[in-house]
């Protein structure tokens, strides 16, 4: 197992500040000492259409020369322009689905593999099964298209943002309908305590299937500070033979936070549990 840490808490993530660029964000977190840096596809960092041929060169330079990988890709699904796969709006779903396709193509020109997948929310007059249908019908081009990139997809449960999918079993049937080789699952251990579930259930449910972890405690704090037992799911990781990345997704939800503070306390635990 490796770590690995998201870049939201040093982006402009939900909230405007705290904000690095990203060669600033590259360099910190690697010296902290990661195997690994999860890239928020967002402004200033890594919005697609702002990030030319030139730059993509230089940002996969300065991964290699800061001895870090790229472990995955994000898109930031909420906030004006919207990428809702299961928006009432064919333009937005449409949108969404270009979006996506373009982070699967940075994902790959960065060095990257495998890119997350929010499956969006149903709007208020929608029935339950067509946002659905809407949703999976997305993933499936998604799928398509990324697996000529050699990108994986994995489908997030976010129970604490979104009421589609948001649970273990919810993402399990979302790839599993897909029906695509490059689909996978992954969870967040913030979504499984927002469900009051214990996080070693989504691995052994999810098995094989799992191909990547986001780690945060209550509130978004980082590993140590909450209730999670990280022990036992490691334990657990171990037994399923999981060997991919733990990313931190922690403190990006506020401005009063220090980010280099929280990266390095959230390595200083969990590096000792995976070595």
């Amino acid at each position: 197992m490796k770590l690995s840490f998201n870049t939201w808490v040093y982006s402009s993530f939900p909230v405007w500040v705290p904000s690095y660029p990203l060669d600033e964000t590259i360099k910190r977190i690697a010296r902290i000492g990661y195997d690994g840096v999860e890239i928020g596809a967002a402004s200033p960092h890594a919005f697609p259409d702002y990030v030319g041929k030139n730059r993509r060169r230089e940002i996969k330079s300065m991964l290699e020369s800061n001895g870090i990988a790229l472990s995955s890709m994000l898109p930031a699904p909420g906030g004006g322009p919207g990428f809702n796969a299961a928006s009432p709006l064919p333009e937005e779903r449409a949108n969404t689905i270009d979006q996506y396709i373009k982070v699967a193509q940075l994902c790959s020109d960065l060095g990257g593999s495998r890119i997350l997948y929010v499956a969006g929310w149903q709007v208020f007059g929608t029935a339950t099964e067509q946002a659905w249908d809407w949703s999976r019908d997305a993933l499936t081009v998604i799928a398509k298209a990324a697996a000529d990139m050699g990108v994986t997809v994995v489908v997030e449960p976010t129970s604490a943002d979104s009421n589609l999918v948001e649970s273990c079993g919810g993402a399990l049937r979302m790839m599993r309908e897909c029906g695509r080789q490059n689909v996978k699952v992954m969870f967040d251990t913030y979504h499984a305590l927002y469900r009051n579930e214990v996080p070693t259930d989504y691995v052994y449910q999810m098995g094989k299937d799992l191909d990547h972890v986001h780690l945060a405690d209550v509130g978004r704090a980082a590993p140590g500070d909450g209730r999670v037992d990280y022990r036992a799911l490691v334990a657990s990781l171990m037994d399923v033979g999981f060997d991919g990345y733990l990313t931190m997704e922690v403190g990006f939800d506020r401005r009063a936070v220090e980010p280099d503070m929280i990266a390095r306390r959230a390595f200083e635990y969990m590096k000792p549990l995976v070595r």
